[in-house]
């Protein structure tokens, strides 16, 4: 958990799982098609646990669960507020651990001073 993914992806500040791939590939020594499909079975193993109703905890990182929502009356905006029954379902909820929200939290430390740079403060110069 400390090393932290320094990728980003190519749409406005996202991660893709391409990038994710890239990073395993880079932190493992291993080829991308070897990277690609250890992110893919970890994705599976989650959506697997999911599936079958398990809470996954990932120390450090956070846990996922499953939320019920229950069956209610909708309205269709495109069809001038005509109802629509919504059935019930399971929706993916994560909630995040407390070293995951620290490490992002945490304040960006100061790049070092440089010989012959002027600390505010610090006297005539």
């Amino acid at each position: 958990m400390e090393r932290l993914l320094s990728v980003v992806g190519r749409a406005e500040g996202t991660t893709t799982k391409a990038d994710l791939v890239e990073q395993v590939a880079h932190a493992t020594d291993v080829t991308k098609k070897q990277a690609e499909v250890i992110v893919d079975s970890v994705f599976d193993g989650i959506i697997a646990s999911l599936r079958s109703g398990e809470k996954i905890e990932l120390r450090g990182f956070g846990s996922f669960r499953l939320r019920q929502r229950g069956a209610r009356i909708a309205r269709n905006p495109k069809r001038s507020g005509v109802k629509v029954m919504v059935p019930p379902k399971r929706v993916p909820y994560f909630k995040p651990g407390k070293k995951l929200k620290e490490l992002i939290n945490q304040a960006t430390p100061a790049p070092p001073a440089v010989a012959g740079d002027r600390v505010p403060g610090a006297g005539p110069g």
